[in-house]
């Protein structure tokens, strides 16, 4: 029997434990080998994956993930919704630490990633103005708020390249766009969901404020890594409780989201 999942969590080692009856499955993709093996399991009643973001190690910095590879491993295992953790810098004053944030849009500041499956065989433009999906966005935010998170309803994420942290003015300049949060995953992850009709929800957890938004020194990666672990089993638990209400029929707009277009290439 082909081993398959309903939903996946893309994140760190510490949601390993997520899952009964794991099994580990080495998916082969035409990009490339996935991040890592991807673990499959039960959770209640749903069937879900766990490919860690960065390999199991920790070894992929921001810009060397696969991140074709890994998507489209998990869409070639029946994965249709996806729920994704990060660790986010704020770039507001009072969005601190322990802040959780479901975003609803994305600016893109990275410099060298591929983030398109379409880059052959004729022009492809998928629609990507709302970069999240509404139902599971509204799952978290509604999940989250329950469980007594200081919660942010949405928000901008951007993105830089890393793996260095911003310069201080560069995190003033975002503030002064108006963005709310920086990291370095959430994309291209969201796009390349988008180009395979998955359904992607980004949760974000402030780790600390980012460079420009309050005076004293830097903020250090083993510092945000320390304060990520610290809140791993409430973000595990979080994770548990939302895969465990997102709608098992997708009545959403992501399901659509490639009707019309001429495709150059077979989805797994």
């Amino acid at each position: 029997m082909v081993t398959r999942a309903d939903i996946a969590v893309i994140g760190g080692s510490g949601f390993y434990s997520l899952l009964d009856e794991v099994e580990e499955i080495e998916q082969p993709t035409p990009y490339g080998p996935p991040s890592d093996v991807i673990s499959v399991g039960r959770l209640g009643s749903r069937r879900v994956a766990f490919l860690p973001r960065h390999g199991r190690d920790h070894r992929l910095p921001p810009h060397r993930i696969p991140y074709r590879a890994n998507l489209w491993a998990l869409r070639a295992l029946g994965v249709r919704q996806i729920i994704a953790p990060n660790a986010v810098g704020s770039l507001r004053p009072e969005l601190g630490p322990g802040t959780l944030v479901v975003p609803d849009q994305l600016v893109d500041r990275t410099t060298s990633r591929v983030q398109t499956y379409y880059d052959t065989g004729g022009a492809v433009h998928v629609s990507f103005s709302d970069p999240y999906c509404p139902s599971g966005r509204e799952t978290a935010v509604h999940t989250a708020r329950e469980a007594g998170w200081q919660t942010v309803d949405g928000g901008t994420l951007v993105v830089i390249e890393g793996p260095r942290f911003s310069t201080r003015a560069e995190s003033r300049w975002f503030t002064a766009n108006g963005w709310t949060i920086v990291g370095m995953t959430g994309h291209p992850e969201a796009v390349l969901a988008r180009e395979l009709a998955l359904c992607y929800t980004s949760l974000c957890l402030v780790t600390d404020h980012d460079a420009g938004v309050e005076a004293g020194d830097g903020v250090t990666h083993e510092e945000v890594l320390a304060f990520f672990a610290s809140n791993i089993t409430r973000m595990r638990s979080l994770v548990t409780q939302a895969i465990e209400s997102l709608p098992e029929t997708r009545t959403c707009p992501c399901p659509t989201a490639l009707d019309g277009l001429k495709l150059p290439i077979t989805l797994p």
